[in-house]
């Protein structure tokens, strides 16, 4: 790879974020990981591999970052492996940006709520689009209320009331009495206009590669079989981005395995395609 590259999303020149529509943050939070490890790693994995990706769109017409002012912000550095302490720190350099679309790179699923927390702030309707293997609604695990396996009961209590789960294929007995499950969607069987019924106006999208099926994504610490395709995930994103406001989102959980990047890419170019069509209806006939 040429070094002239820049070291960001994309490889591509650089923008002031101050003048960007995206912000791509990377968050390598590693402090719960329950089976497998690696989160840390994996902002700059996605970020390393996202500079192979083609910019031309094909469904788009044209290359994104043509039409789509994106910046890399720093990698935010977390003093200790915390999951509780790191909230705070997320949401100090997340909060004042949450005019623009953050993406955020993980790091692990608890990156979410302090992430959610600061864009309710700015839309008290938000509701989430929850991509996962699991429901996420533990009161805590292995003696940590701020678990990944208890990102999405901490967003409820921040006061999110509606939650739409896809790609689940494990939920624990202990947190049924929290789930809606009207709008929960087992392994890779979903309703699309049902999930876009039940999302409020402003959505906010967090996307565990563990929805995905064991198959395509194992680069994860807990990994499940029978999820997602790759199509299904793209035709998910493409629906929503159109008909709701997608405000902002975070890829969470991939943990880069060594001389495989397939799947690192696979991260990268997920990420890709959100922002294409995050912005698709904005940039139409331009």
């Amino acid at each position: 790879m040429s070094e002239n590259i820049p070291d960001n999303f994309l490889g591509i020149p650089e923008v002031l974020p101050k003048d960007a529509e995206v912000l791509v943050l990377p968050v390598p939070l590693e402090a719960t990981v329950s089976f497998g490890g690696g989160t840390k790693n994996g902002p700059k994995a996605i970020i390393d591999a996202s500079k192979q990706v083609e910019l031309y769109d094909h469904e788009l017409g044209y290359e994104v970052n043509q039409k789509v002012k994106i910046a890399t912000l720093p990698a935010i550095v977390f003093k200790e492996s915390d999951a509780e302490k790191a909230q705070n720190v997320i949401a100090q350099t997340a909060g004042p940006l949450t005019d623009k679309f953050i993406l955020s790179l993980g790091g692990e699923h608890s990156i979410t709520p302090a992430l959610v927390g600061e864009y309710l702030k700015k839309y008290p309707d938000l509701s989430i689009l929850y991509f996962d293997a699991h429901t996420d609604l533990r009161e805590e695990w292995e003696g940590s209320r701020w678990s990944h396996a208890c990102a999405a009961k901490r967003c409820e209590e921040l006061g999110v009331a509606n939650i739409v789960w896809v790609g689940i294929r494990n939920t624990s007995l202990s947190e049924q009495p929290y789930l809606n499950k009207e709008q929960v969607n087992y392994g890779n069987i979903y309703d699309l206009k049902k999930i876009l019924s039940q999302l409020s106006k402003n959505v906010y999208l967090t996307f565990d590669v563990d929805c995905l099926d064991l198959s395509t994504m194992p680069a994860t610490g807990t990994p499940e079989p029978g999820g997602l395709s790759w199509i299904q995930v793209l035709e998910i994103f493409e629906a929503v981005t159109k008909e709701k406001n997608v405000v902002g989102a975070d890829i969470v959980e991939l943990a880069p395995v060594p001389g495989l990047h397939g799947y690192d890419f696979l991260t990268a170019k997920l990420a890709f395609k959100l922002i294409g069509y995050k912005f698709k209806d904005k940039l139409k006939g331009n």
